[in-house]
Protein backbone atom coordinates (compact mmCIF):
# COMPACT_ATOMS: atom_id res chain seq x y z
CA UNK A 1 0.00 0.00 0.00
CA UNK A 2 2.66 2.15 0.88
CA UNK A 3 4.62 1.45 -2.52
CA UNK A 4 1.44 2.16 -4.22
CA UNK A 5 1.00 5.61 -2.53
CA UNK A 6 4.52 6.82 -3.18
CA UNK A 7 3.96 5.50 -6.79
CA UNK A 8 0.83 8.10 -7.26
CA UNK A 9 2.48 10.90 -5.50
CA UNK A 10 5.68 10.94 -7.47
CA UNK A 11 3.29 10.60 -11.04
CA UNK A 12 1.18 13.69 -9.72
CA UNK A 13 4.64 15.36 -9.36
CA UNK A 14 5.65 14.63 -12.90
CA UNK A 15 2.73 16.17 -14.51
CA UNK A 16 2.65 19.28 -12.60
CA UNK A 17 6.63 19.76 -13.65
CA UNK A 18 5.36 18.60 -17.17
CA UNK A 19 2.27 20.54 -17.31
CA UNK A 20 3.86 23.94 -17.13
CA UNK A 21 3.82 24.76 -20.86
CA UNK A 22 4.26 28.32 -21.70
CA UNK A 23 2.03 30.30 -24.38
CA UNK A 24 1.69 33.72 -25.83
CA UNK A 25 0.17 36.31 -24.62
CA UNK A 26 -3.00 37.48 -26.14
CA UNK A 27 -1.98 41.40 -26.29
CA UNK A 28 2.00 40.94 -26.85
CA UNK A 29 4.46 43.78 -25.57
CA UNK A 30 6.97 46.06 -26.60
CA UNK A 31 9.63 48.27 -25.42
CA UNK A 32 10.77 51.01 -27.66
CA UNK A 33 14.03 52.93 -27.00
CA UNK A 34 14.14 56.29 -28.81
CA UNK A 35 16.89 59.29 -28.67
CA UNK A 36 15.95 62.59 -29.64
CA UNK A 37 18.17 65.25 -29.78
CA UNK A 38 19.97 64.60 -25.96
CA UNK A 39 16.94 62.84 -24.18
CA UNK A 40 16.89 59.27 -24.29
CA UNK A 41 13.20 57.43 -23.96
CA UNK A 42 12.27 54.53 -22.91
CA UNK A 43 8.52 53.48 -24.22
CA UNK A 44 6.71 50.05 -22.85
CA UNK A 45 3.70 49.04 -23.85
CA UNK A 46 1.05 46.12 -24.75
CA UNK A 47 -0.32 45.59 -27.79
CA UNK A 48 -3.89 44.37 -28.19
CA UNK A 49 -5.49 43.35 -31.82
CA UNK A 50 -8.87 43.87 -33.02
CA UNK A 51 -9.35 40.52 -33.89
CA UNK A 52 -12.76 41.19 -35.77
CA UNK A 53 -13.89 43.39 -32.28
CA UNK A 54 -15.05 46.77 -33.04
CA UNK A 55 -12.61 48.86 -31.28
CA UNK A 56 -13.51 52.43 -30.25
CA UNK A 57 -16.74 53.09 -28.96
CA UNK A 58 -17.45 49.06 -27.78
CA UNK A 59 -14.65 47.33 -26.81
CA UNK A 60 -12.58 50.58 -25.77
CA UNK A 61 -15.59 53.48 -24.48
CA UNK A 62 -15.56 56.29 -25.49
CA UNK A 63 -15.43 59.21 -22.86
CA UNK A 64 -13.74 57.12 -20.08
CA UNK A 65 -9.95 56.48 -18.80
CA UNK A 66 -8.65 54.04 -20.61
CA UNK A 67 -5.11 52.01 -19.87
CA UNK A 68 -4.01 52.61 -23.42
CA UNK A 69 -2.97 49.49 -24.43
CA UNK A 70 -3.46 46.05 -22.30
CA UNK A 71 -2.21 44.23 -18.54
CA UNK A 72 0.38 46.71 -17.22
CA UNK A 73 -0.40 50.46 -17.89
CA UNK A 74 1.65 51.87 -20.90
CA UNK A 75 4.48 53.75 -19.12
CA UNK A 76 6.99 56.07 -20.91
CA UNK A 77 10.44 57.16 -19.39
CA UNK A 78 12.22 60.36 -20.45
CA UNK A 79 15.90 60.77 -19.20
CA UNK A 80 16.14 64.73 -19.64
CA UNK A 81 12.84 67.28 -18.91
CA UNK A 82 10.87 67.62 -21.57
CA UNK A 83 7.78 69.75 -22.25
CA UNK A 84 4.31 68.27 -23.17
CA UNK A 85 1.25 70.52 -23.64
CA UNK A 86 3.17 73.61 -21.67
CA UNK A 87 4.04 71.64 -18.81
CA UNK A 88 7.34 70.65 -17.62
CA UNK A 89 7.81 66.96 -17.00
CA UNK A 90 10.91 66.22 -14.76
CA UNK A 91 13.30 63.39 -15.89
CA UNK A 92 11.44 60.17 -15.23
CA UNK A 93 8.58 58.17 -15.93
CA UNK A 94 5.28 58.45 -16.20
CA UNK A 95 2.17 56.41 -17.21
CA UNK A 96 0.04 57.07 -20.52
CA UNK A 97 -3.51 57.32 -20.12
CA UNK A 98 -6.30 58.26 -22.88
CA UNK A 99 -9.63 59.15 -22.60
CA UNK A 100 -10.94 58.70 -26.68
CA UNK A 101 -13.90 60.41 -27.91
CA UNK A 102 -15.22 60.26 -31.43
CA UNK A 103 -13.56 63.54 -32.90
CA UNK A 104 -10.19 63.92 -30.43
CA UNK A 105 -8.75 61.84 -27.46
CA UNK A 106 -7.35 63.26 -24.85
CA UNK A 107 -4.14 61.50 -23.70
CA UNK A 108 -2.57 62.11 -19.39
CA UNK A 109 0.67 61.79 -18.28
CA UNK A 110 0.11 60.56 -14.99
CA UNK A 111 3.01 60.31 -12.25
CA UNK A 112 2.68 56.98 -10.73
CA UNK A 113 3.95 54.81 -13.23
CA UNK A 114 3.14 51.79 -10.92
CA UNK A 115 -0.53 51.35 -11.31
CA UNK A 116 -1.99 48.05 -13.26
CA UNK A 117 -4.45 48.84 -15.41
CA UNK A 118 -6.37 52.33 -14.31
CA UNK A 119 -5.98 53.64 -10.32
CA UNK A 120 -8.38 52.24 -8.59
CA UNK A 121 -8.46 56.14 -7.12
CA UNK A 122 -7.99 58.83 -10.05
CA UNK A 123 -5.77 61.46 -8.71
CA UNK A 124 -5.55 64.83 -10.77
CA UNK A 125 -2.99 65.79 -8.42
CA UNK A 126 -0.71 63.47 -10.43
CA UNK A 127 -1.69 64.72 -14.05
CA UNK A 128 1.24 66.06 -14.56
CA UNK A 129 0.38 67.11 -18.52
CA UNK A 130 -3.32 66.51 -20.29
CA UNK A 131 -2.96 67.52 -23.88
CA UNK A 132 -6.30 67.08 -26.33
CA UNK A 133 -5.65 65.95 -29.86
CA UNK A 134 -7.96 66.32 -33.14
CA UNK A 135 -8.27 61.94 -34.80
CA UNK A 136 -7.15 61.92 -38.22
CA UNK A 137 -8.51 59.02 -39.99
CA UNK A 138 -6.62 56.66 -41.54
CA UNK A 139 -7.90 54.65 -44.75
CA UNK A 140 -6.95 51.58 -43.45
CA UNK A 141 -7.25 49.46 -40.63
CA UNK A 142 -4.42 48.83 -37.93
CA UNK A 143 -4.60 45.61 -36.71
CA UNK A 144 -2.97 45.57 -33.57
CA UNK A 145 -2.41 49.08 -31.24
CA UNK A 146 0.76 50.95 -32.29
CA UNK A 147 2.60 53.43 -30.80
CA UNK A 148 5.36 55.39 -32.07
CA UNK A 149 7.55 58.06 -32.16
CA UNK A 150 7.06 59.94 -35.32
CA UNK A 151 8.59 63.57 -37.65
CA UNK A 152 11.46 63.50 -35.25
CA UNK A 153 14.03 66.45 -35.02
CA UNK A 154 16.64 67.52 -32.86
CA UNK A 155 14.33 69.50 -30.56
CA UNK A 156 10.77 68.08 -30.72
CA UNK A 157 8.93 64.93 -32.19
CA UNK A 158 5.00 63.22 -32.00
CA UNK A 159 4.28 60.63 -29.75
CA UNK A 160 1.64 58.92 -32.17
CA UNK A 161 -1.08 56.23 -31.08
CA UNK A 162 -2.68 53.83 -34.13
CA UNK A 163 -5.17 51.69 -33.98
CA UNK A 164 -8.41 50.85 -36.15
CA UNK A 165 -8.93 53.58 -38.16
CA UNK A 166 -7.87 55.76 -35.32
CA UNK A 167 -4.84 58.03 -35.56
CA UNK A 168 -3.90 60.49 -33.17
CA UNK A 169 -0.73 62.28 -32.20
CA UNK A 170 0.98 64.34 -29.25
CA UNK A 171 3.55 66.82 -29.85
CA UNK A 172 6.60 66.68 -27.59
CA UNK A 173 9.60 69.52 -27.22
CA UNK A 174 12.85 68.52 -25.91
CA UNK A 175 14.95 70.97 -24.62
CA UNK A 176 18.16 70.30 -27.09
CA UNK A 177 19.21 73.89 -27.91
CA UNK A 178 19.50 74.72 -24.06
CA UNK A 179 21.47 71.70 -22.97
CA UNK A 180 23.89 71.99 -25.84
CA UNK A 181 24.44 75.91 -25.53
CA UNK A 182 25.21 74.75 -21.85
CA UNK A 183 27.62 71.91 -23.13
CA UNK A 184 29.33 74.25 -25.29
CA UNK A 185 29.38 77.08 -22.53
CA UNK A 186 30.48 74.57 -19.93
CA UNK A 187 33.37 73.20 -21.62
CA UNK A 188 34.42 76.78 -24.18
CA UNK A 189 34.87 78.44 -20.85
CA UNK A 190 36.94 76.11 -19.45
CA UNK A 191 37.24 73.74 -16.26
CA UNK A 192 34.89 74.94 -13.50
CA UNK A 193 35.57 74.92 -9.57
CA UNK A 194 34.32 71.78 -8.99
CA UNK A 195 36.33 70.51 -11.80
CA UNK A 196 39.64 72.01 -10.36
CA UNK A 197 38.56 70.77 -6.79
CA UNK A 198 38.28 67.46 -8.10
CA UNK A 199 41.82 67.35 -9.63
CA UNK A 200 43.48 68.89 -6.86
CA UNK A 201 42.00 66.71 -4.37
CA UNK A 202 43.05 63.43 -6.71
CA UNK A 203 46.85 64.88 -7.19
CA UNK A 204 47.03 64.99 -3.70
CA UNK A 205 45.55 61.48 -3.14
CA UNK A 206 47.48 59.86 -5.67
CA UNK A 207 50.84 61.56 -4.68
CA UNK A 208 51.26 63.58 -7.76
CA UNK A 209 52.87 67.15 -9.00
CA UNK A 210 51.96 69.02 -5.61
CA UNK A 211 51.97 72.18 -6.95
CA UNK A 212 49.98 71.78 -9.57
CA UNK A 213 47.21 70.60 -7.10
CA UNK A 214 48.35 73.95 -4.86
CA UNK A 215 47.47 75.95 -8.20
CA UNK A 216 44.23 74.16 -9.00
CA UNK A 217 43.00 74.54 -5.35
CA UNK A 218 43.21 78.02 -5.31
CA UNK A 219 41.80 78.34 -8.78
CA UNK A 220 38.84 76.14 -7.31
CA UNK A 221 38.51 78.70 -4.13
CA UNK A 222 38.97 81.84 -6.28
CA UNK A 223 36.01 80.40 -8.61
CA UNK A 224 33.45 79.76 -6.56
CA UNK A 225 31.34 82.88 -4.29
CA UNK A 226 31.37 80.75 -1.11
CA UNK A 227 34.14 77.72 -0.91
CA UNK A 228 32.72 75.36 1.96
CA UNK A 229 34.55 73.98 4.57
CA UNK A 230 35.84 70.68 2.68
CA UNK A 231 37.19 73.15 0.06
CA UNK A 232 39.59 74.66 2.90
CA UNK A 233 40.15 71.09 4.55
CA UNK A 234 41.53 69.97 1.15
CA UNK A 235 43.53 73.35 0.66
CA UNK A 236 45.16 73.36 4.05
CA UNK A 237 46.54 69.71 3.09
CA UNK A 238 47.74 70.18 0.07
CA UNK A 239 49.33 73.22 1.37
CA UNK A 240 51.40 71.28 4.53
CA UNK A 241 52.04 68.43 1.91
CA UNK A 242 53.86 71.00 -0.50
CA UNK A 243 55.70 72.45 3.01
CA UNK A 244 54.12 75.89 3.16
CA UNK A 245 52.74 75.32 6.61
CA UNK A 246 51.29 78.40 7.26
CA UNK A 247 48.92 78.52 4.28
CA UNK A 248 47.92 75.30 5.24
CA UNK A 249 47.30 76.72 9.02
CA UNK A 250 45.96 79.77 7.84
CA UNK A 251 43.30 77.12 5.61
CA UNK A 252 42.58 74.96 8.28
CA UNK A 253 41.36 77.78 10.57
CA UNK A 254 38.87 79.42 7.91
CA UNK A 255 37.59 75.42 7.34
CA UNK A 256 37.44 75.11 11.18
CA UNK A 257 35.49 78.18 11.64
CA UNK A 258 33.19 77.14 8.47
CA UNK A 259 32.24 74.00 9.91
CA UNK A 260 31.86 75.11 13.01
CA UNK A 261 28.96 77.60 11.43
CA UNK A 262 27.88 74.95 9.43
CA UNK A 263 28.07 72.29 12.78
CA UNK A 264 29.81 69.87 11.21
CA UNK A 265 31.42 67.72 13.81
CA UNK A 266 33.42 65.54 11.90
CA UNK A 267 35.33 68.26 10.01
CA UNK A 268 35.50 70.76 13.23
CA UNK A 269 37.61 67.56 15.10
CA UNK A 270 39.78 66.94 12.14
CA UNK A 271 40.88 70.70 12.02
CA UNK A 272 41.66 70.79 15.29
CA UNK A 273 43.78 67.46 15.46
CA UNK A 274 45.68 69.19 12.10
CA UNK A 275 46.50 72.25 13.49
CA UNK A 276 47.79 70.56 16.94
CA UNK A 277 49.86 68.72 14.77
CA UNK A 278 51.07 71.34 13.19
CA UNK A 279 51.70 73.63 16.05
CA UNK A 280 49.10 76.20 15.55
CA UNK A 281 48.12 78.10 18.68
Amino acid sequence: MKKRILFVFALVINFSVNSQIKTPRPSTSQKINQTVGLTDIILEYSRPSMKGRTIFGELVPYNKIWRTGANENTKITFSKDVIIGGNTLKAGSYAIYTKPGTQSWEVYFYSDSNNWGTPEKWDDNKVVAKVESSIFPLPINIETFTISFDDITNDSANLSFMWERVYVAIPIKFLTDEQVSESIQRIMGGPNANDYYTAAVYYLNADKDIEKAKNWIDKAIEMNDEPAFWYYRQQSLIYAKSGDMKGAVDAALTSLKLAEKAGNDDYVAMNRKSLKEWGAR
